[in-house]
């Protein structure tokens, strides 16, 4: 599988030319978390993912092994790709079983220990990107010194650009700061909420890393996605405006790349076929503007439409 030409943007004010399909690391979590993955799968995965012309890996601290599968498995092609990943988690801590994420702590040392880990972890002198994880308020990242934390890390050259992985309240407030290059935001067809500030932070000059781009994935995959979701895509008859062959989640990806303020898509999979097909989704490129309009169109008479 290659992609001789990957289409890529400017990920905001960063300078980083990234492709508009990302990876989503959570995937290779490892055996026992979420979906298992062993390590083969990892391994076969994480190198499928570069010899695609994928050049941007998203990954966290809370994703069970994925550091770890990227360090052992692709740090040796370091130069191909653009690498992030997230703070905050407890940096020795793996997910509690509950919700599924370890405790998150938004103060100095945490911060500073969690990125020194991720260093390690993955075998890698610099991180292109942190993002403080889990969307905090900015009075959580000011008053323990998480901030200041990135910050010192980015003037000793082992973090290149600061982001966040945000929501909505504290977005808002969030991308007001200034104090970010990147957010990570979620966006789909089927979640239309953050539509607008993907547009306020490119005119910011933030860059947009778009996660859930794909609905969380195909709908009858039972126990994977929130069925609920996508009962916004029966009420808007989207099949109507498939193209011939193709699936609902290739629709998704185009729909959200459609969105002329997305930076880059991240799309999470552990099984190459998946891969593939998202590769060949991206390289159709944009739905058509009539397509793209009446999908809007027929979304928001679902009830599904921006904030």
């Amino acid at each position: 599988m290659e992609i001789t030409q990957p289409v890529k943007n400017q990920l905001g004010n960063t300078g980083l030319q990234v492709t508009r399909l990302g990876y989503g690391a959570m995937e290779i979590r490892g055996e026992g978390e979420g979906r298992a993955a062993t390590a083969k799968q990892a391994e076969t995965i994480l190198n499928a993912v570069l010899d695609a012309g994928i050049n941007f890996v998203d990954t966290s601290i809370d994703y069970g092994d994925s550091e770890e599968h990227i360090g052992k498995f692709i740090s040796h092609r370091r130069d191909e790709f653009f690498l992030a990943s997230k703070c905050g988690c407890q940096f020795d801590a793996k997910p509690d079983g509950g919700d599924g994420w370890s405790p998150h702590s938004f103060d100095h040392e945490n911060i500073t220990s969690g990125v020194e880990q991720s260093l390690r972890r993955m075998k890698t002198e610099y991180l292109d990107i942190v993002q403080f994880h889990k969307s905090p308020t900015m009075r959580q990242l000011e008053e323990h010194g998480a901030l200041d934390a990135l910050k010192e890390l980015q003037e000793q050259g082992k973090v290149r650009h600061i982001g966040v992985s945000g929501n909505f309240p504290e977005m808002t407030e969030q991308l007001e700061s200034g104090e970010f290059g990147v957010l990570q935001i979620p966006y789909s067809a089927l979640q239309r909420e953050h539509e607008g500030i993907i547009t306020q932070s490119a005119e910011r000059g933030v860059g947009t890393i778009i996660r859930g781009g794909l609905g969380q994935g195909d709908p009858d995959f039972s126990g994977s996605v929130r069925l609920d979701k996508w009962a916004a895509w029966n009420g808007a008859s989207l099949n109507d405006l498939l193209e011939d062959g193709e699936s609902r989640t290739g629709f998704m990806l185009r729909f959200t790349l459609s969105h002329p303020d997305v930076d880059t898509v991240i799309a999470g999979t552990q099984n190459p076929m998946h891969l593939v097909e998202n590769v060949a989704s991206a390289a159709r490129g944009p739905l058509s503007s009539d397509v793209y309009t009446e999908a809007k169109r027929r979304l928001l008479a679902a009830g599904q439409g921006p904030a």
